[in-house]
C-alpha cells in the first residue's frame, strides 16, 4: 500500500481529484487513485474495484496513466 499516492503524481494528475474520471459510472478520481494506491496493478483490476473503465472504456489511457505514475509501469491491458 502507498501511503500518499498524490505524491507521485505530476501537478497536473492531481486536479479535479473529485471530478468523474469515468463518466459512465460516475467514479471520481481519487477513488482511482486510492484504488491503485491500494494495490491495483492493472486497468482491469481498478475495474474490479471501483468500476472505472466499464463503460464505454473512454478512461482506459488515463487510468493506465495514473497507474503508470504510481506504480512506475505501464500494464499491457492499459494500452488496449
Amino acid at each position: 500500500m502507498i501511503t500518499n499516492p498524490l505524491d507521485k503524481l505530476p501537478e497536473i494528475l492531481k486536479k479535479d481529484l473529485d471530478s468523474n474520471l469515468c463518466v459512465c459510472n460516475e467514479v471520481i478520481k481519487i477513488d482511482i487513485i486510492d484504488a491503485i494506491a491500494d494495490g491495483a496493478m492493472s486497468v482491469e483490476e481498478v475495474r474490479r474495484q471501483t468500476y472505472a473503465t466499464d463503460g464505454n472504456g473512454c478512461c482506459k489511457k488515463d487510468v493506465g496513466r495514473l497507474i503508470e505514475c504510481i506504480h512506475g509501469n505501464v500494464p499491457e491491458d492499459s494500452l488496449s
